[in-house]
């Protein structure tokens, strides 16, 4: 049984894997729960719950972020350190709802921009443009966005329309729509702030900084994944711990004088 990250294994402690596993098993449940319950049980179409959508939405694409950042910790193997099949398969079943990726592809693009980061080797850094947002964006949704992604997304767009009768505009408002927006959200908060270049400088060879964010707003934007100069000082530790670690360092700080 190979590990799946070795410093997780031996940093995590039993509980703390239960807890991730828990966590990530309720962000998968939840996210499953909304999407088929917008998409095939509710009638839209009913005097005043068009109010309710735009909420429906919201909710489905922080759950959306929620699965990248699941999948994330599986790529870094803190979901099931034990196991590298396990924890790789939870990584892959989340990728895979949440827009049809590839996890293998994203698994070595990720540590590509671990090694690499903020350099013109980086996959999720655009050198050509390190500080303007919309053509780095795009550069990031054409890197992990292909053929294969559409191709996938259109075989399951065409199941739900022709075989389960379901509408359009179901599929579109409550599947498509939240995917794009995380992809904004996760791109913003988890990659655009942390790596564009300018003020505050980088420190060291991360390339990183982190956000100020307080602790619920760390969550609602990107599961804490704007404490991303930590993430990548400790890129074992999972998501929901990066809080914890984040106030270990600034406490271990010497206080300005």
């Amino acid at each position: 049984m190979a590990v799946a990250n070795p410093k997780a294994a031996v940093n995590l402690t039993r509980g703390e894997i239960v807890t991730g596993l828990v966590l990530a098993g309720l962000v998968v449940a939840a996210w499953l729960v909304v999407h088929i319950g917008a998409i095939f049980f509710v009638d839209w179409s009913q005097p005043g719950l068009w109010i309710v959508a735009p909420l429906v939405i919201a909710l489905q694409t922080w759950l959306s972020v929620g699965l990248f950042i699941v999948a994330h910790d599986s790529m870094h193997g803190s979901l099931y350190p034990a196991d590298e099949r396990i924890n790789a398969w939870i990584g892959r079943i989340c990728v895979a709802l949440y827009a049809g990726f590839s996890y293998n592809r994203l698994y070595g693009s990720h540590h590509e921009h671990h090694r690499y980061a903020g350099t013109d080797r980086d996959p999720d850094f655009d050198a050509n443009h390190p500080t303007a947002f919309w053509p780095w964006y795009m550069k990031f949704f054409r890197t992990y966005f292909g053929w294969r992604e559409f191709g996938v997304l259109t075989v399951v767009v065409l199941v739900y329309m022709l075989l389960l009768w379901q509408r359009w505009p179901n599929i579109l408002l409550f599947w498509a729509l939240p995917a794009i927006l995380s992809s904004f959200q996760l791109f913003y908060f988890g990659t655009f702030l942390p790596h564009r270049q300018g003020e505050p400088p980088f420190t060291d060879q991360h390339r990183s900084r982190s956000n100020d964010f307080p602790w619920l707003l760390s969550l609602l934007t990107c599961f804490h994944f704007g404490y991303h100069h930590e993430h990548h000082e400790r890129p074992w530790v999972p998501w929901w711990k990066l809080p914890a670690f984040r106030d270990s360092l600034t406490s271990k700080r010497p206080a300005a004088v």
